[in-house]
């Protein structure tokens, strides 16, 4: 554990991650995706969060491949983005 409450490893993906949930059809793994993005939203003052910034706060939290985020993004309506 980390000081401000986080894991100190990601954790790994569990079978449960990819099932949606009966109240808003979103994964695990999409609810973090979303909440992280909302975190960085604000810390940047509402600007727009570049998708590498994101990719490594989402890490943070779960194990995720680059192509995984990606997928997830462009579900919520995001342009394809590559990470560079």
């Amino acid at each position: 554990m980390t000081s401000d409450g986080r894991s100190a490893r990601p954790t790994r993906p569990g079978p449960w991650d990819d099932l949606p949930d009966v109240r808003d059809g979103l994964s695990r793994r999409e609810r973090i995706v979303l909440w992280v993005l909302r975190e960085t939203e604000r810390e940047r003052g509402g600007r727009s969060v570049p998708t590498a910034q994101l990719y490594g706060r989402v890490v943070e939290y779960i194990d995720m491949s680059e192509a995984e985020l990606n997928r997830i993004l462009v579900r919520f309506g995001a342009r394809d983005s590559k990470i560079d």
